[in-house]
């Protein structure tokens, strides 16, 4: 029978937490700037393209926020 044995270090963990949770902000970021720039591209759009897309205008938030995070 084999057995594999791993030493972590804190640190390792530490670093590693550190890592993620900067990518995460990062990700966060990026989403939130996409967000910001599909409410304004929609926005500007007239009401008339805006039912040519199936939109009413006060559901561009909503349509915004299920583009970028899914929600």
């Amino acid at each position: 029978m084999a057995s594999i044995t791993t030493n972590t270090t804190t640190r390792d963990t530490f670093f590693a937490n550190l890592r993620a949770s900067v990518a995460d902000a990062f990700r966060s970021a990026v989403q939130m700037r996409q967000y910001r720039a599909t409410v304004t591209q929609l926005s500007a759009l007239s009401t008339r393209e805006l039912d040519d897309l199936g939109i009413a205008r006060c559901e561009i938030k909503s349509v915004s926020r299920t583009a970028v995070y899914g929600i």
